[in-house]
């Protein structure tokens, strides 16, 4: 598996002034922060905070009404929708969105499909670049069914596996497109005590060995904290804290959010 190429420049990722509104609802309200290359940073806030709203944005999902994005230097408006993953972001989702009557590895193989060239006449007529292209892909889809520990269930259909199985599958997908900014959106979501504490080790991995710089939306606070670099938090739409784990744990602001003003 090929480690990702680190990126020149202080952020690989950079939201400035970001404002979204649906209708006379404001859900993000100029929204700014920046991750460096390598970083894990955690994303959090109350149910409505606007985290999935500015998920969607990085995704090219949503447009957003003022502000801008950079990914790498570049304007992601200028990037159409369908390059996003070809350009380096990937993500997964808080419901899964596996082809539950496929195999464990035909799913992590249908991640690479931004990183072949081949057209339906070359697979037509089986040319000897999409053969090397499908070479390609299997190999890469064996590291990951390794990597994740899927080994027992690579020929299995989706729809037969736990759910916290399914949760790596789609995780092993999403590495598939060999991404520079990986989104994580609820990864801890259905799983138990000991598959977020090993959720936790394999999010340090997914930096530490493959290079891929993490931004992870949670609920689960202990996972956000034990393996963020750093951590925003947003409310009303509003980030209303950024700083290391510990400082935001003690921001005044993230107390209440979280646990209201005690009166």
């Amino acid at each position: 598996m090929l480690r990702t190429q680190a990126t020149s420049g202080n952020s690989l990722l950079a939201v400035d002034r970001v404002s979204v509104h649906f209708g006379g609802i404001v859900a993000l309200d100029g929204v700014s922060f920046d991750i460096a290359p390598g970083q894990i940073a955690g994303l959090i806030g109350p149910n409505g905070a606007g985290k999935t709203t500015l998920f969607n944005c990085l995704s090219r999902l949503y447009r957003w009404q003022g502000g801008k994005i950079l990914f790498d230097g570049q304007s992601l408006l200028a990037i159409p929708r369908y390059r996003i993953a070809a350009v380096g972001i990937g993500r997964t989702f808080q419901n899964l969105a596996l082809f539950r009557s496929m195999s464990v590895r035909d799913n992590i193989m249908l991640g690479r499909h931004c990183r072949t060239r081949s057209g339906f006449l070359s697979n037509a007529l089986r040319l000897p670049r999409v053969v090397r292209e499908e070479r390609a892909s299997a190999e890469q889809a064996a590291q990951l069914v390794a990597f994740l520990g899927l080994e027992a269930d690579a020929d299995k259909r989706v729809s037969d596996l736990p759910f916290g199985t399914q949760k790596r599958v789609e995780l092993a997908r999403a590495l598939a497109s060999e991404p520079r900014l990986l989104l994580l959106d609820e990864p801890a979501c259905g799983l138990n005590h000991e598959e977020v504490h090993a959720l936790g080790k394999l999010i340090r991995d997914i930096r530490e060995r493959l290079g891929i710089t993490v931004l992870l939306v949670e609920h689960h606070m202990s996972l956000v904290m034990s393996v963020s670099d750093k951590v925003v938090a947003l409310n009303f739409g509003r980030k209303i804290a950024e700083g290391t784990p510990a400082e935001v744990q003690k921001h005044p602001e993230v107390v209440q959010a979280y646990l209201g003003n005690g009166d």
